[in-house]
């Protein structure tokens, strides 16, 4: 099994879980609000619909006869680059909720399908840079994660902890440059060493044993922090070192401009 079939297989499963938590909503249920200001739980939904379906156009856009349609999503972008995505997330939302699962349905699936056939070693055009098959799943599956995580706060679920959260955290470790960056600040030269303990109690590392900046904590919290799902003062992280105590206080695993993040508890 590749790479990207482990990656493809995590993001099913997590899709699955925020599947079984929304299938069962009458519009009532659809329309509770969630902790990101403005939406509500099929607004999560919509988004997460919006941006596979833009991620499967992507895709396809490396086949010259598919390059159109994801050309005419680069031109939104351009005449409305700070609200065309979460345009996207309102429009859809306004599908009745079986229309919107059903949409939501087909996009996943046209995104495991596309990115399977996405040619290896090719990259597939992006806001930012150009992103290979198994870095658009990886982000796929952190914002799933992040924005499933706001419906279970929503409806009172107390969301399962498992070992695929070590997807955010490996991109919430591989972003640490592009947050200094968002915040217009210079990335320290050094690299950190992060060391996580995984929801099964494995522990993860990146970085150089010998670095003299570390961040250190559970994985869970780290994915929570790196998503802006919580408050840094509300996670059990360690930094050691100046650099990786001000890191912690700006990361952030999902592009776009810096979020408000989350009140301390």
């Amino acid at each position: 099994m590749t790479l990207l079939d482990d990656l493809l297989d995590d993001l099913r499963a997590e899709g699955d879980g925020l599947w079984t938590a929304v299938a069962g909503l009458d519009r009532d249920g659809w329309a509770t609000p969630t902790p990101a200001p403005g939406w509500t739980v099929a607004t999560q939904v919509a988004h997460l619909t919006w941006t596979d379906e833009v991620a499967v156009l992507a895709a396809r856009s490396l086949d010259p006869a598919e390059k159109t349609a994801w050309d005419a999503v680069v031109e939104q972008a351009v005449a409305d680059p700070h609200g065309f995505v979460d345009s996207g997330a309102h429009e859809i939302a306004r599908l009745a909720p079986r229309a919107l699962l059903a949409r939501w349905g087909t996009a996943r699936t046209d995104l495991v399908e596309a990115l399977r056939a996405v040619p290896d070693g090719a990259r597939m055009p992006w806001f930012g840079p150009p992103m290979s098959a198994a870095s658009m799943a990886t982000a796929r599956f952190m914002e799933t994660w992040a924005h499933a995580l706001d419906v279970y706060d929503a409806l009172g679920i107390e969301p399962e902890r498992t070992d695929r959260v070590r997807h955010v955290a490996h991109l919430g470790v591989r972003t640490r440059d592009f947050a200094y960056a968002v915040h217009q600040q210079t990335p320290p030269a050094e690299p950190f060493r992060v060391q996580l303990v995984a929801p099964s109690g494995e522990t993860w590392t990146w970085g150089p044993e010998e670095a003299t900046q570390s961040v250190t904590g559970s994985a869970y919290d780290f994915g929570l922090l790196v998503t802006q799902r919580v408050h840094r003062d509300d996670t059990d992280l360690v930094a050691v070192g100046d650099d990786a105590a001000h890191w912690l206080g700006i990361a952030q695993a999902f592009a776009g401009p810096a979020g408000e993040g989350r009140s301390r508890r």
